[in-house]
């Protein structure tokens, strides 16, 4: 991982790791910020940078594959072959979902493993509107770089291993609150 590794490489690796896996490649994006974050806490990085890398490599990475998803995702699920059937019902369902929340999807989507992977691809083979798109990953990636990279920093190796252990619990119900924040907000401004 990223611990016993020079400083110019741990920012480079953060930048890496996280960009690829929003991309669409199943990689440690999450592991790799926490571990340079714990580094921080220890001197060896500076937060500041790790958490800003952090987050533009997210935006940047989720942008490419939302991009992706619109140019070859639709003619990837849609290509002859045996499961053929099955792949348009998943269109046709990730669709709707998009129709109905995809600014839920791609924020959220950031938080949660599996989905921080797929979600921009998604995205871009539903046709989400990309300025919507954007907006939204921005926050949600964001969001994301900022806690996890808190976390590493201020908990150290205990956040590290908690959030090892717990990653997709924790992830679910840090993006819960902030999607319950954003909904009470919301309702307040509508009100007044």
């Amino acid at each position: 991982m990223l611990i016993d590794i020079p400083e110019n490489v741990g920012y480079v690796a953060v930048a890496v790791f996280v960009g690829v896996e929003a991309s669409g490649v199943p990689m440690p994006g999450e592991a790799a910020l926490i571990a340079a974050a714990v580094l921080a806490s220890q001197g060896k990085l500076s937060i500041e940078l790790v958490i800003a890398i952090a987050a533009v490599s997210a935006i940047v990475g989720d942008n490419i594959g939302f991009l992706l998803g619109r140019r070859y995702g639709r003619r990837l699920l849609e290509r002859p072959g045996r499961t053929k059937v099955r792949r348009q019902v998943a269109l046709a369902r990730g669709e709707q979902l998009f129709d109905r929340h995809g600014a839920k999807a791609v924020f959220l989507g950031r938080w949660i493993a599996l989905l921080r992977i797929w979600a921009a691809w998604l995205a871009g083979i539903a046709g989400m509107r990309w300025r919507s798109f954007l907006l939204w990953n921005a926050l949600g990636g964001i969001g994301w770089a900022l806690f996890f990279g808190l976390l590493g920093y201020y908990g150290g190796e205990a956040a590290a291993e908690l959030v090892a252990r717990a990653g997709v619990g924790v992830a679910i119900a840090a993006g819960a609150a902030a999607l319950v924040v954003w909904l009470v907000l919301h309702r307040r401004r509508r009100q007044a």
